[in-house]
């Protein structure tokens, strides 16, 4: 650098707009290589890797080039600083979420509030260095170690170095075509967009989609919804008579299980069970466990498995249904159980607005909502995103029983939620011992959740209303994501590759009810496939209703579960980031005309699911005997409001 200086390389705009690029792209790579898992698999994912952050350096921080004088320099720092802090702001959400930020995500800040541990557990000290170019630019300009000509840079050159970065892209893209033909038409996940493209190049990818998203309610149709229809009438699966109706009549109790996956299920540390009273209810005789069914959450994690829970559609490749189409007309289940005489609440020790839920359940047409003004909410008994589950589901007793009979209602667990924090006089568990803190805790949280779940089916029993409740328990999202493959690959004894983390996407599904023939299922099933099976259990005809899934337990379920990015898994095969395995035994095959049927299908699943919600198709179609939901006849009075 005093070689630079010495020689006034940095006191021409020129200059110092090529060293401002060289450190934003140095900074970019060395992020992408140590913060994000992107699967680079050939030498050409990894020469793209390595330049494409060079036509979005260029592109930016060339902009400043029309400015004079110091002005440059200084507007050069300024977009330097913009660009570093969406590149750290994607590197700590990635931390958590395994996932790029999107513009609707964006519209889900109110919620960071309540992220509490979770965020100081993600943020770690050397990220200052994310910054690092930034700090030198701003010590060169503002210490004089660099003195800019006072001058304009000809227009000519300006204009030659926007060119630049439009023609570097156009190569970038070229390049990733020949790797990965219709990258921008046809795939869902972002990880590819980020491997090919870059993380500027695919925010503004990003924000192009997001704004053709928002054109699709105002430009859609009644006509939309015939294809829709047709799709869903040939791919419906019937009840199966041995199960139709088997809980009609009976109050359901959904019950969600916060980032449990199907690997805690009859895991033991140190010879001692991790979550005992769930491995009892799998040998229940009246209860259904599957365990092949996988969570297909999207961005909104516990907010799209409610979604799929209540409506069979799939969750929003970008953002969350719950923020952004808060105000669509839904169909949902407990609006359907509401006009069949059942009363529908929801059961929550956080407050109304996270997620949106204060607006997003009246247009699912719940009566209730008893959120964290009903409950003590001692400091004590907070923790993470609200109230412990132990006395969450405590208080919540009376409430229940203050409903009227037959309900429908939902109950959201709080406590096993990373960074998995615990006292230790709530411990029952040794931590597991693989060094990395939050997987070695998650085994004591899920302890503690098991055992307030145990206690909650004592209290229902003593209150009453145990024999005759449905009580539907599923595991909404991941808990352990791949950044932590390497404590994985001890807790579960081999190496967690794409393959293997694929599997361990599975999340238990128990379905309890007095009388109910039960016994465990190995059928392949994911989150959008819950509605119509409960449904079915009640006895409620589902054919004139729009539902991605099918019911679990029909001869005609078909079993494939596709995931929000395109992926997906069956019986015989899994698609993971493009390659092919054989699910049973987790080696490569090559791609055949089944598994290209099955791609065709996943792809068009999640695409008729998406013009739905995007285009708010369901406001066309009224099912026979429903009727539409007006979200204003909804009032969440507190516990102290009286109805006027």
């Amino acid at each position: 650098m005093n070689k630079l200086l010495a020689k006034g390389f940095l006191n021409k705009h020129l200059g110092f707009f090529i060293f401002a690029v060289v450190l934003l792209w140095i900074k970019t790579y060395a992020a992408y290589q140590t913060e994000f898992t992107l699967g680079i698999d050939n030498a050409i994912q990894q020469f793209l890797l390595f330049v494409n952050p060079i036509s979005s350096a260029v592109l930016f921080l060339g902009l400043a080039l029309f400015a004079k004088g110091k002005k440059a320099f200084i507007w050069m720092i300024i977009i330097d600083f913009l660009m570093s802090f969406l590149l750290y702001a994607n590197l700590v959400y990635y931390r958590f979420f395994n996932d790029f930020i999107t513009v609707p995500t964006l519209t889900q800040t109110k919620n960071a509030g309540d992220l509490g541990q979770s965020l100081g557990a993600l943020v770690k000290p050397y990220d200052v260095l994310y910054f690092l170019d930034v700090i030198i630019l701003m010590i060169l300009v503002f210490g004089k170690f660099v003195k800019p000509e006072n001058v304009r840079m000809k227009g000519k050159r300006v204009a030659t170095v926007i060119v630049s970065a439009f023609v570097l892209f156009g190569a970038n893209l070229a390049l990733a075509e020949m790797d990965r033909p219709q990258l921008l038409t046809r795939t869902f996940d972002r990880n590819y967009l980020v491997k090919y493209l870059g993380m500027y190049n695919y925010t503004i990818y990003d924000a192009i989609q997001s704004s053709k998203s928002s054109a699709q309610r105002a430009l859609a149709d009644s006509n939309d919804v015939t294809e829709v229809l047709n799709y869903t009438k040939a791919t419906q699966a019937k009840p199966n008579p041995e199960y139709f109706g088997k809980a009609e009549g009976m109050n359901v109790i959904y019950i969600s299980l916060e980032s449990l996956q199907t690997f805690a299920i009859d895991y033991k540390i140190n010879g001692e069970e991790v979550t005992p009273f769930l491995n009892s209810l799998t040998k229940d005789k009246n209860t259904l466990y599957f365990d092949n069914f996988f969570h297909q959450t999207g961005q909104g994690k516990t907010s799209d498995a409610e979604f799929m829970v209540e409506n069979s559609l799939y969750p929003l490749p970008q953002g969350a249904v719950f923020t952004t189409k808060a105000e669509n007309t839904y169909q949902a289940a407990p609006a359907i159980m509401d006009q069949k005489g059942y009363s529908t609440g929801v059961f929550h020790g956080n407050y109304k607005s996270f997620w949106n839920r204060d607006v997003m359940y009246k247009s699912l047409g719940y009566e209730q909502f008893f959120d964290a003004e009903y409950y003590s909410m001692k400091e004590e008994d907070v923790v993470n995103y609200g109230l412990k589950d132990k006395p969450f589901f405590e208080e919540s007793i009376p409430l229940l029983k203050s409903m009227e009979q037959p309900f429908y209602t939902k109950f959201i667990s709080l406590t096993n939620h990373f960074p998995y924090p615990i006292e230790e006089d709530e411990a029952t568990i040794d931590p597991h011992t693989t060094g990395d803190g939050s997987v070695d805790r998650y085994f004591q949280t899920a302890r503690y959740m098991d055992e307030s779940l145990k206690q909650f089916f004592e209290d229902l029993k003593k209150s009453g209303m145990y024999d005759n409740t449905m009580i539907v328990m599923y595991g909404d999202h991941y808990g352990i994501s791949e950044n932590h493959n390497k404590a994985m690959s001890q807790v579960m004894g081999k190496e967690i590759n794409g393959f293997e983390h694929a599997q361990l996407q599975r999340v238990p599904l128990f379905i309890h009810a007095p009388g109910l023939k039960g016994g465990e299922q190995h059928q392949f099933g994911g989150t959008v496939d819950i509605r119509p099976t409960v449904l079915n259990l009640l006895g409620v005809d589902t054919k004139d209703y729009i539902q991605m899934g099918t019911d679990l337990m029909s001869k005609d379920h078909q079993q494939v579960v596709p995931f929000r990015n395109g992926d997906f898994v069956t019986p015989e095969f899994s698609s993971v980031d493009g390659k092919f395995y054989d699910t049973k035994t987790g080696e490569l095959v090559k791609e055949n005309k089944e598994i290209k049927q099955t791609e065709e299908m996943v792809d068009k699943k999640l695409t008729i699911s998406d013009k739905i919600v995007y285009g708010d198709l369901l406001r066309f179609h009224t099912p026979e005997g429903f009727k539409k939901v007006d979200p204003n006849q909804y009032r969440y009075m507190g516990p102290d409001e009286k109805e006027e």
